[in-house]
């Protein structure tokens, strides 16, 4: 049984240069029967991409909403309308809290521009995962709410969520990451990974006892310090990590670094990249 990810939308262009990319991540998955979609870009340009790859949108089992910046569900307007009735909506408690960037001219409103109501008003059944790991499916886990265990993965301290009139910093305890488990192990979707990817990837071991094969989406090395990107790539490398397809927020310098520490077992994951897990 094989699980077939299509990248749909990214930062990088497609080799063929006939498909249309963006700051933003969207991926397509496909297994056991089930398609999910996974965040849905900043635009909606990836329903475009879509059909030109022949992913069809009307069909889908679940759309996985992995945390409330405007780069992951900035497509999702522009999705409702395509929907089936059926379609399952899966995001974390949290979700539509007001997100916010700390910049040099001040607060930046960085969330997504729908709201529950719009989200729930197309008659899909909403699912918001409320616990640190729960089952949505008979091969897929959700995780959130991740601890900081290690000292050198820091929040971005610039992302705030806003309470009434104050701006609070953002722990993203709303972001959730998708386990698909096949027969070579968990592989692990993420969106943006702001809460550390190796903090995530050791909570997803320790809460599910699985050993995790591939990791796939976005880390948020960009900008990161070198340091950080090399203990990172160790910790990563320890962990026995069988293919590694990290793209959009994780930055030329850290992908430099995974790819001299993991060989051929990196991939460089643009939109149009399909990913197959046998």
């Amino acid at each position: 049984m094989e699980l077939i990810i299509t990248t749909l939308i990214e930062n990088e262009e497609d080799e063929r240069k006939c498909l249309k990319n963006e700051h933003g991540l969207s991926l397509y998955l496909e297994y056991d029967g089930d398609k999910i979609l996974f965040d849905t870009g900043q635009t909606g340009n990836f329903v475009d991409n879509a059909a030109v790859l022949g992913k069809t949108l009307d069909n889908l089992d679940y759309v996985v909403l992995s945390h409330g910046h405007y780069d992951h569900g900035g497509g999702v307007k522009r999705l409702l309308p395509l929907l089936g009735g059926e379609t399952k909506i899966v995001l974390g408690e949290g979700y539509f809290r007001p997100k916010y960037k700390r910049t040099a001219q001040g607060y930046r409103f960085n969330g997504v521009s729908f709201s529950e109501e719009v989200l729930s008003g197309g008659g899909n059944p909403v699912i918001t995962v409320h616990g640190k790991m729960e089952r949505i499916g008979k091969r897929l886990l959700v995780f959130r709410d991740f601890t900081y265990r290690t000292k050198f993965e820091k929040v971005n301290p610039n992302m705030y969520i806003k309470e009434q009139e104050s701006f609070i910093p953002d722990e993203f305890r709303d972001e959730i990451v998708l386990g698909v488990e096949t027969e070579a192990g968990l592989v692990v979707i993420a969106g943006c990974s702001h809460a550390g990817i190796v903090n995530i990837l050791e909570d997803i071991m320790e809460r599910s006892g699985q050993r995790i094969f591939a990791v796939i989406g976005g880390t948020h090395l960009v900008g990161a310090e070198d340091e950080r990107i090399r203990l990172t790539a160790e910790r990563l490398k320890n962990m026995d990590i069988q293919m590694l397809a990290v793209s959009h927020c994780t930055g030329e310098s850290a992908s430099e670094k995974l790819r001299e520490v993991f060989g051929g077992r990196f991939i460089v994951n643009n939109t149009g990249n399909v990913i197959t897990v046998k």
